[in-house]
């Protein structure tokens, strides 16, 4: 929470423990250790701006009802000096408290000061957090589930950073293993089908014409070159030319997508390095693999069970999840993905991260425990690696679902998104809906603008503040600096409710962080935007109390800048003028 509404918690926490104490003092409470209450904002915003259930948690300890402790603490309350005006009981034994007008000056204050800083904390107290997001197969182009993906972790990865963390934003791609000899095979098939249509395509092949365009842009590069060498000559050739295309085309787009990450890290580091290898040997060491039919098996099964009855599972529900082992090197003596998975994991907590933040697909939910698992198995703590499962993305056009793309008549992909909906929608939007919830992403409405686009009314506020600043400079009126009791004049129920709002921005960013979710604060930022929109309807910022139009224009400027301060936050467009 901001400075202000931190301060007034405490002046409240110690208002209270001292009318206890002095309860105490001239008998009215017997002697008894405080017990620890709570303070909160009640739901009713009748019940005052903050209660506190202090006298009904203190029953036991002073063997009295709680309204008549309630009674006994208020009797002694001295609010002097404080940041409140008054206060009574409620109920059984609340306690609500009033903020003075001089709480909600001291947040414009607070806010004017601070400016872009506002709202930063050091709550993750310079962590070190890893944040691993997108890392899709770089075998085919990146679908609607990366775009999701892209924008809830790049913007989770920001939220995380204005609460104090310490954060690092990666792509694993998966330049390694099964799916890249897949990718060879498929090349190589389309390839010499262009000499020979007779020639086989593989059963588990990839299909998408992608794969097509690779091989025939090989061909008019460097023709028949490699149809009179050896089968692995030839995929070589065909991965080493089209790998590296596709890597740049995931760059290009997550680059127009406004992300950078800090680090794209490539599987073939782990087993060039020997890591993935390691860990085999680590499993094996501790006696938690074994052979079986020419392959190396890792006892999944056996570390997930202990890992859960450790948990206070019952051994049925264990018995429900129908626990399988996990083939670690296969017959023909290469490593799987999931070994290498492994490796990775390692090697973040290696680098020195020690919260790690994977956003995957909900179709990995079976991965978590056995990832988390293998790392408790090989040394590290799996409680520290924290995925945030994803649901499905739908398109929605004219209420109907669709599947392809006008311009290619094919899947639509990450890239055909980009080229039909603004940046700046795409990422708000994906970051309306939580993870975990199934989304439908209406193209209609991300293209509209107007006040039916959230990210459109949000950037219209901010803009609508810039005209009014604009506006009232042509008459001579420029915001001034206005002290604490110049601003004690916003009084209308509208401007209360805003200033409120922003009072609580730190608040809502450590909460976002703390739940991994990012769309807490594009529906803080849209409520503000709301409440400002309410405001000038309601309220006139010039007018001839020059007193109480300075006051207003700080106002403005206040929900201006923190508007500002959401979308750069979340790497969105804040314009002046729309």
């Amino acid at each position: 929470m901001s400075k202000t509404a931190t301060l007034a918690k405490q002046q409240m926490k110690d208002v209270i423990t001292s009318a206890i104490n002095k309860a105490i003092q001239n008998g009215t409470l017997p002697e008894g250790d405080i017990p620890e209450f709570i303070i909160e904002k009640p739901a009713d915003k009748s019940n005052g701006d903050l209660a506190t259930n202090c006298a009904l948690v203190s029953a036991k300890t002073f063997r009295m009802p709680p309204f008549k402790i309630a009674q006994a603490i208020t009797e002694n309350i001295d609010l002097e000096d404080t940041l409140f005006t008054k206060f009574e009981t409620a109920g059984p034994g609340f306690i609500n408290f009033f903020l003075s007008q001089s709480y909600y000056s001291k947040v414009l204050k607070e806010v004017e000061e601070e400016k872009e800083n506002f709202g930063q904390s050091n709550y993750g107290q310079g962590e070190k957090v890893m944040v691993e997001f997108v890392s899709a197969n770089p075998t085919g182009p990146m679908h609607m589930g990366n775009a999701r993906g892209g924008a809830l972790g790049d913007c989770l990865a920001s939220v995380l950073d204005k609460a104090g963390y310490n954060v690092w934003r990666e792509f694993y791609v998966n330049d390694a293993g099964n799916q890249i000899e897949k990718f060879a095979c498929s090349l190589e098939a389309r390839y010499l089908q262009i000499y020979d249509e007779t020639v086989p395509f593989p059963e588990d092949g990839y299909q998408g014409g992608d794969i097509t365009d690779l091989a025939n842009l090989y061909n008019d590069e460097n023709g028949d070159k490699l149809l009179n060498v050896s089968s692995e000559e030839r995929k070589k050739a065909l991965v080493d030319f089209a790998l590296p295309r596709n890597i740049k085309k995931m760059q290009s787009d997550m680059a127009k997508y406004k992300i950078t990450y800090d680090k794209w890290f490539f599987e073939s580091e782990l087993h060039n390095s020997g890591a993935v290898k390691e860990v085999v040997d680590i499993l094996t060491k501790k006696g938690l693999t074994y052979e079986k039919e020419g392959a190396v098996w890792y006892k999944n099964k056996e570390v997930v069970t202990k890992k859960l009855l450790a948990e206070g599972k019952k051994q049925d529900y264990i018995d429900k999840l129908e626990l399988k082992d996990d083939v670690l090197i296969r017959q023909n003596g290469n490593p799987t993905y999931f070994t290498a998975d492994i490796a990775y994991h390692k090697n973040k907590f290696d680098r020195g991260f020690t919260t790690l933040i994977d956003v995957w697909g909900a179709d990995h939910h079976g991965h978590v425990m056995r990832m988390k698992g293998a790392m408790d198995a090989i040394g590290y703590d799996g409680d520290k690696l924290n995925v945030l499962l994803m649901q499905l993305v739908k398109l929605v056009r004219n209420g109907e679902l669709v599947k392809m793309s006008k311009r290619t008549g094919k899947a639509i992909q990450l890239a055909d998104l980009l080229e039909e909906v603004p940046v700046d929608s795409a990422r708000f939007l994906f970051n309306t809906r939580e993870a975990n919830s199934q989304m439908d992403f209406d193209l209609d409405l991300a293209v509209k603008e107007d006040n039916q686009n959230p990210v459109y009314y949000v950037q219209y506020a901010h803009a609508r503040i810039c005209s009014i600043l604009k506006a009232l400079e042509k008459d001579g009126i420029t915001p001034k600096d206005c002290s604490e009791s110049d601003l004690d004049v916003l009084t209308a129920p509208e401007e209360i409710d805003i200033i409120s709002h922003l009072a609580s921005f730190e608040d809502e960013i450590i909460s976002a962080a703390k739940d991994y979710d990012p769309t807490k604060i594009t529906r803080y930022v849209t409520t503000l935007a709301t409440l400002f929109h309410k405001f000038y309807n309601a309220c006139r910022v010039k007018g001839d109390d020059e007193k109480l139009t300075q006051a207003r224009l700080a106002l403005c400027v206040a929900v201006k800048t923190v508007i500002k301060n959401v979308l750069t936050m979340f790497n969105i467009s804040c314009p002046d003028s729309m």
